[in-house]
């Protein structure tokens, strides 16, 4: 094993989509994807073409399974936490990556700096199709903020709040392009005002966490430039009546990279971009 490629103390590689992906990520100390970062990718029609830009990437879990599914899309991870580009980075040179490495690129760069500087760094205007965001979910006043840095700026909320995040989304895309965004169930309200500023067209999927009970994420799109009466999907459930054990609907999504037909569905039936997908069926990955 090489210096290049050796893994570091204190790193895990972890498998997601049955192991057509591997990502590095820290085993302490700081934010771990999993469950929404794969809901993002697997909204995404896996015939999509163009550009997705995964804002906010982490380490790349949500970019890395939108390129694993998409294999005529591009994917640009926008982060600022050194040490996540880092993971990126090295994750990229895993041969488990090799069908999709080379086009994934990394813009190192913080969403909410001046355009000059996010520009310099490869996050310029009308570079995206499509974007994905994972934005922290609680803001500043929500608790105390976490000492370790990494963790803190992967679960808090800057000043600028979400909107700071959409505005960055929406400089991004293209005209029509849209914008998945995954948050908290409780926070919907205040994720609408500031979505509602730049997109229309909004389609809302509540997630709950088992059949009747409340819901406790939603997956948010929206189309710039594009009016129309927001609509909520019906609900995706995720485990079953009981055990922790996920739905065999869930289960494909997580392990063979299943569409999200509820969404994928909704969207390019009517309300997406036809001319960035090559047919209205999306069997899956």
């Amino acid at each position: 094993m090489t210096a290049a490629t050796e893994i570091a103390p204190g790193i895990t590689v972890d498998s997601f989509l049955d192991g057509r992906v591997e990502a590095l990520q820290h085993a302490r100390g700081h934010h771990r994807a999993g469950l929404e970062a794969v809901l993002l990718a697997v909204s995404l029609d896996s015939r999509l073409t163009g550009t997705v830009a995964d804002l906010g990437a982490g380490v790349g879990v949500a970019g890395f399974c939108a390129a694993a599914r998409c294999p005529h899309a591009r994917v640009v991870l926008v982060e600022r936490n050194a040490e996540a580009v880092a993971c990126a980075r090295q994750a990229l040179t895993r041969p488990a990556n090799a069908a999709f490495a080379d086009r994934v690129r990394i813009a190192a760069t913080d969403i909410t700096a001046p355009e000059a500087e996010r520009t310099a760094a490869g996050m310029g205007r009308d570079l995206a199709d499509h974007v994905l965001l994972n934005p922290p979910f609680y803001p500043e006043a929500a608790g105390s903020r976490s000492p370790n840095p990494a963790r803190a700026d992967a679960h808090v909320l800057d000043v600028g709040g979400l909107d700071s995040w959409l505005r960055a989304a929406a400089s991004v895309l293209k005209v029509r392009g849209d914008v998945t965004v995954i948050f908290r169930a409780d926070g919907l309200a205040q994720l609408l005002a500031a979505i509602g500023r730049r997109f229309g067209a909004l389609d809302i999927l509540p997630i709950q966490p088992r059949a009747g009970e409340p819901a406790h994420r939603v997956l948010v799109r929206g189309l710039k430039g594009a009016g129309g009466p927001l609509r909520i999907l019906p609900a995706l459930v995720l485990h079953g009546d009981t055990g922790n054990g996920f739905t065999p609907e869930v289960e494909a999504m997580l392990r063979q990279g299943r569409a999200l037909s509820l969404v994928v569905r909704a969207w390019h039936g009517g309300r997406g971009a036809p001319s960035r997908v090559d047919s209205h069926e999306d069997s899956g990955a």
